[in-house]
């Protein structure tokens, strides 16, 4: 499979896709009037503890509370071993008020965006992503991508890991960390450990609820976590942004910068029909090449699939029909949740199909497919309703949350009421509310 990389540079726009055999599978892009904080470290002040819901709601300078679950605070002065530790599975976990009290400074890490009404989702167990490893400064365990599959590499990757990990800290070793040499792995390793250095400082010194380490911007977090030997290539813009990359790569990862080229980006994108693509993702129906089309539904927790033979109508016979349709639209479903980056909870409603051959073979495709997906995602099987159960984790905003505002007329129902005086004003002009 021929994988390239896309990115395109513009005043206070990136913009980042992977294409796979000519098609596109993921999109990035970030403004720098709307930088991601997933990642970012925080010095925060629990203001709220909920001990029916063992959380707490913690500021940390942001518009609203973070939520912070009692699974995700370290167990600090409990813990007579070290300050900041994990609390190990085998422990006997306090509840939250015997963890936290309010008023109380802590640090801690954003793990999923604001959305809707909901405050950020934060994490005491800070982790700090570097090229070939991540250090995990409030565990001690170590740990091999699970994409890095040659066991005779995992064995030295993981006594590797166990050599050079500080004591009271954990590792990480990243898919990019196939292969690196024992040096290459020290030299990422003493460059996050100087990160966590001024990380603490910060804390100690800095003022309560206030941002105390970003995570990188777009351009510097697809180097570190997309662009790999896996890329054939990786083509941008401008001279200014294959300047940049070279000279991180000069410093992280030599060996890929025969891989960049400056290239006409608009051409590109009109070659790999990438407008057209980032237009149809963020519509509810989408068809297939065959005529059939699957209608996707998503609410704040779940997300439902629905596949429809549409126009195609089979060549043999209704069962190889329906087989057929399906095959093919677990192969879009995929790339579909991988360019709309949707998370979560997910149900796909296939056509039925009564041969049980027939059901494997259409997880199969779906299998096959997700398993060159980067975000992690689980498939549960079908349901004895005939639904395919998948949850896959929440990484990033939805494209449609990142680039969509919702109708402030309908409020995100889609329908308006004919009772509404507004609504003659509104189809006076022409406009249509979907």
């Amino acid at each position: 499979m021929r994988r390239e990389l896309l990115m395109r540079a513009e005043q206070d726009e990136v913009t980042a896709a992977v294409v796979e055999d000519g098609k596109l599978v993921e999109l990035y892009l970030e403004r720098d009037s709307d930088r991601r904080v997933v990642g970012n470290i925080y010095k925060g002040v629990v203001k709220n503890i909920l001990p029916g819901m063992q959380a707490a709601f913690v500021d940390i300078g942001l518009e609203k509370n973070a939520f912070l679950y009692v699974d995700d605070i370290w167990q600090g002065k409990e813990d007579a071993s070290r300050e900041g530790a994990y609390l190990r599975k085998e422990d006997v976990r306090p509840p939250i008020q015997g963890l936290l009290k309010e008023g109380q400074e802590l640090m801690v890490q954003i793990t999923k965006e604001a959305a809707g009404t909901k405050g950020a989702r934060i994490t005491a167990h800070i982790t700090l992503p570097g090229h070939y490893l991540v250090l995990m400064p409030t565990s001690d365990h170590s740990a091999i991508s699970r994409r890095i599959q040659d066991q005779d590499e995992r064995k030295r990757l993981g006594e590797l890991a166990e050599e050079i990990k500080p004591d009271t800290m954990g590792l990480i070793i990243r898919t990019i960390g196939e292969g690196a040499a024992r040096e290459d792995l020290i030299a990422d390793l003493e460059q996050l450990l100087l990160i966590w250095e001024e990380v603490t400082k910060r804390f100690h010194n800095g003022s309560a609820n206030g941002v105390i380490f970003k995570d990188m911007g777009l351009c510097q977090r697809i180097l570190r976590d997309v662009f790999s030997a896996e890329i054939n290539r990786l083509m941008v813009s401008s001279r200014a942004l294959y300047n940049e990359i070279l000279e991180y790569l000069e410093l992280m990862e030599p060996r890929l910068k025969q891989k960049v080229f400056i290239c006409n980006m608009e051409e590109l994108f009109e070659k790999y029909a990438i407008p057209q693509e980032m237009a149809a993702a963020l519509d509810r129906k989408v068809w297939m090449k065959n005529g059939s089309y699957l209608i996707f539904d998503r609410t704040e927790a779940l997300t439902v699939v629905d596949v429809n033979t549409g126009k195609y109508v089979g060549s043999t016979d209704l069962a190889d029909t329906i087989l057929r349709t399906n095959m093919e639209a677990a192969r879009e479903i995929a790339r579909q949740l991988r360019i709309r980056n949707i998370g979560g909870m997910i149900i796909i409603d296939f056509i039925d199909m009564d041969a049980d051959s027939h059901k494997q073979k259409v997880l199969d495709v779906l299998v096959d497919e997700l398993s060159r997906d980067r975000v992690k995602t689980r498939i549960m099987g079908f349901t004895a309703l005939g639904l395919v159960e998948i949850t896959r984790k929440k990484v990033r905003q939805p494209l449609d949350s990142a680039w969509e505002a919702i109708c402030p007329l309908c409020e995100g129902k889609g329908k308006v009421s004919l009772r509404d005086p507004s609504v003659a004003a509104f189809q006076s002009n022409q406009l249509v509310c979907q």
